[in-house]
């Protein structure tokens, strides 16, 4: 166990390093003016990331993911359909729910929508929505079929809001299914679809296990629309309080014990679902339940230590980042924009975890390394640009709707694994880090630029960037694999066709 921890440490500093290192060379730099007191607390911090990162991929090696692929082998072969729906959205709302990220948001939106009704409402679009992928894989339904329905949907309310004079909101509704999709989420319902998927079978049943997050992450954002429309008053958005004393002084205490109930109902809720399972339906031997438990108190810690490391030094270190580039180069901070975004997935944990089932999945025919690459390409073209709108000031809408045509239209041409897979990391790189240090300094950035009044419409949308620009790198790379196989197929039939008859002959 101890050789399995180094590992997954050695792998988060890997990860961790180049965001800690950029940061803190710019720290000492005439760019930033940081006090000895942020740049230790964000050191520490990083470390202490790393070390949480560690514990909960070693934890969700043992625990979540087993406990979501035995959690959808069960109850698929108990063959009670309506027992599989139920669980799904049962799980859906109540892990969305407690899902740490998405307080994070709530918070930091909470002058303009109240929290609570704003994280029920997304766990129940995260329910049905859950409940509705496992239909799709019993039934076998074309992904990109829900998919091209379901954003003509969301376009269609984008569009009734615009004109109901809420567009502000536009960028929070969209940011909303970016941030559901966190480190408690992700690796049990990815392992669910795996183990629903593999179950029911057939010939496409690897790629029908794909694609649980791409769904999951719709329904939040339609739950959001609808709740805006709705809304009432005027928008009135208030800058929440950003500081590295405040986080180490009397409120670090209150940090911690928040994130340390956060994670135990999150966390908490899957084990009562799942033992619960296991004595009615499961009945798994007993050394597998000791392992899973072990691997539930590993991810328990790391994601407290990990989540709160992110809000005491990423997230006041992150808005500070924002104002002081911005006041001192635009052009600088689109430019810092597209590294730090670059690096920065590196760091979320369901990545990583996301990247070892498709490499398992797909027989390595997807690599850990190639997803990396596209993903770390993706989210930095889609941080860089979200600067030049905060620069310029215009719709996000200007981004999404061309994004998602391309995105969409690529599902058509590219292999129906790769845009599952691509869909799916749209989701999970936008983690925690995207809402606790990407967000912040978005809307440090937009403080100097734009002023208060404007943070709401062009900072926020950012983790919605994040969650796209992966569709398109990753579904490019699909049609790339694609490309280079019918070249390959084509250059060995025409060599064989080239070849005389005697030849034809002697290799038949």
């Amino acid at each position: 166990m101890l050789k399995a921890l180094l590992s997954k440490f050695k792998e988060s500093v890997v990860s961790v390093l180049p965001v800690a290192v950029i940061v803190i060379i710019l720290a000492v730099t005439p760019v930033c003016d940081f006090s000895v007191t942020e740049i230790v607390t964000f050191a520490a911090s990083s470390v202490f990331l790393m070390l949480g990162i560690a514990l909960f991929n070693l934890g969700a090696d043992l625990a979540m993911t087993p406990m979501g692929e035995q959690v959808g082998t069960g109850l698929t072969k108990s063959r009670n359909l309506p027992l599989l729906l139920g669980v799904a959205f049962g799980m859906g709302v109540l892990i969305t729910v407690a899902e740490p990220d998405l307080s994070v948001l709530a918070n930091q939106v909470s002058t303009v929508m109240n929290g609570t009704v704003l994280i029920i409402v997304v766990g129940v679009g995260v329910g049905l929505f859950l409940l509705l992928s496992i239909i799709k894989i019993v039934k076998k339904v074309n992904l990109s079929s829900l998919l091209l329905f379901f954003y003509m949907a969301l376009f269609a309310i984008a569009a009734i809001l615009i004109e109901n004079g809420k567009g502000e909101l536009l960028p929070l509704g969209f940011d909303s299914g970016g941030v559901t999709t966190g480190p408690i989420t992700v690796p049990f319902i990815m392992a669910l679809g795996v183990g629903v998927a593999s179950t029911i079978g057939g010939r496409d049943s690897r790629e029908n296990s794909f694609g649980l997050v791409a769904l999951c992450s719709i329904g939040p954002i339609l739950a959001v629309m609808v709740l805006s429309l709705f809304s009432k008053g005027s928008i009135n958005y208030s800058l929440a309080e950003y500081s590295v004393s405040s986080s180490l002084g009397a409120n670090f205490g209150k940090i911690l014990s928040n994130t340390l109930i956060d994670v135990l109902i999150a966390l908490g809720l899957i084990v009562v679902f799942f033992f619960i399972l296991q004595f009615s339906v499961l009945k798994l031997p007993k050394k597998k339940i000791l392992q899973i438990i072990i691997g539930i108190l590993y991810t328990f810690i790391g994601l407290v230590v990990f989540l709160t490391a992110v809000e005491v030094g990423f997230m006041p270190i992150g808005f500070k980042l924002g104002k002081e580039i911005a006041g001192f180069s635009e052009p600088l901070l689109v430019v810092f924009g597209f590294i730090i975004g670059f690096v920065v997935v590196l760091a979320e944990p369901a990545v990583h975890v996301l990247n070892k089932q498709v490499e398992e999945i797909t027989d390595g025919a997807v690599t850990k390394r190639s997803m990396l690459i596209a993903l770390s390409i993706g989210v930095g073209i889609s941080i860089g640009l979200s600067m030049i709108r905060i620069i310029f000031k215009f719709s996000i809408l200007y981004y999404l709707i061309p994004g998602y045509l391309l995105s969409i239209g690529l599902s058509f041409f590219v292999p129906k694994m790769y845009t599952a897979i691509a869909f799916d990391s749209g989701g999970v790189a936008s983690g925690p880090l995207t809402s606790s240090f990407i967000l912040p300094m978005a809307i440090g950035a937009c403080s100097v630029i734009g002023g208060t009044s404007e943070i709401l419409e062009l900072a926020f949308g950012i983790v919605a960037m994040v969650a796209m620009t992966p569709l398109i790198t990753i579904q490019l790379l699909g049609f790339k694999a694609a490309t280079a196989k019918k070249v390959r197929q084509s250059i060995e039939m025409k060599k064989i066709v080239d070849d005389d008859d005697e030849r034809i002959i002697d290799f038949m």
